[in-house]
């Protein structure tokens, strides 16, 4: 392919895939490449898209009426596995191809999984900062107490949704000496966990993990309903999209004791508003969308990127979400 015959590419919003410890040099191997650390209204999307056949976005939307106005627009890389900021409907009637990043993040979001849990269970910070403020010193005995650690052994961990990343995380649960239940719209064959209803996985677990998409029949399944049903002291863990919980009930449940505590690596809106209630619950563990995040994940997710971006320069487009719309082409 030559110089001239290599197609425009751009980044909208860069930052957050490789703030800038990897390299996006790779592209220029296919194409010219524009980078954008961020792109934050329609009118920035439309001038800074304006004649590219590949856009690779993460959080910025592109609606039916963007792709509309860019006609050049040829094929769309997702910096991310879920896909909901593109209207694949429209994208597959205009014969655009939609590509995402499928099992990148497994390793980092289960590692983020048991740190928060074990921060919760273990009060490694509580102790770690009395040390360091001359409790240890001016104890009588060896040890001292604050808090109660809980063992993982013996508790039941619900997994609620069982992709790759609900399989690991109960590969790991099991590791631990965790019972598993599991609650999956397609159970699998699994001699290791037991498939139930969500109502009888949260009326037993101890601990409550999603792992599900976010679609019309999950928004707030975390509900004043769903929570009236689980363990009094329960823990609640929510890394899968922040739409899943109903952030009032949940703040409510953690505030009364009904909740023991949550650990929520996202939130229905990101960044947060200052008067979200979850933001000053008791017991309530947050963490700004980062379980994904590992180096060595942005580092996947940039490689199985640079391989969506070859194989459709080839003519064999890979993870391609809308395959409908290669009859389009």
């Amino acid at each position: 392919m030559s110089e001239t015959q290599k197609p425009k590419i751009v980044i909208l919003d860069a930052y957050v895939a490789n703030p800038g410890d990897y390299s996006w040099n790779p592209l220029e191997e296919f194409g010219h490449c524009t980078i954008w650390e961020r792109t934050e209204s329609r009118a920035e999307v439309l001038e800074r898209a304006a004649g590219a056949e590949i856009v690779l976005t993460d959080k910025v939307e592109l609606t039916r009426d963007i792709l509309q106005a860019l006609p050049e627009l040829r094929m769309i890389s997702v910096l991310a596995t879920g896909y909901n900021v593109i209207d694949l409907k429209a994208a597959t009637e205009l014969g655009i191809l939609v590509c995402n990043v499928p099992n990148y993040s497994t390793s980092s979001v289960t590692q983020h999984i048991f740190a928060v849990l074990l921060y919760l269970l273990n009060h490694t910070d509580s102790y770690a900062r009395a040390v360091a403020d001359g409790a240890w010193s001016s104890s009588q005995d060896f040890t001292f107490f604050l808090e109660s650690i809980r063992e993982l052994e013996g508790m039941t961990l619900g997994i609620v949704g069982y992709g790759s990343i609900g399989r690991s995380v109960a590969a790991v649960g099991r590791a631990f000496g965790m019972k598993i239940l599991v609650n999956s719209r397609t159970p699998k064959a699994d001699k290791d966990v037991r498939f139930t209803d969500l109502t009888t996985l949260l009326a037993e677990s101890d601990v409550v993990s999603l792992h599900c998409p976010q679609t019309p029949e999950t928004v707030r399944m975390i509900n004043r309903q769903t929570l009236a049903l689980m363990k009094p002291g329960a823990i609640l863990i929510n890394a899968a999209r922040g739409g899943l919980l109903d952030e009032a009930a949940v703040a409510d449940a953690l505030n009364s004791g009904q909740l023991a505590a949550a650990a929520l690596d996202v939130l229905s809106s990101e960044p947060p508003p200052a008067d979200n209630p979850l933001l000053k619950a008791k017991n309530c563990l947050i963490t700004p969308h980062i379980a994904w995040a590992g180096l060595n994940a942005r580092r996947r997710l940039l490689e199985i990127t640079f391989d969506n971006i070859r194989g459709y320069c080839q003519g064999k487009p890979v993870n391609l979400v809308n395959p409908d719309a290669l009859e389009k082409i």
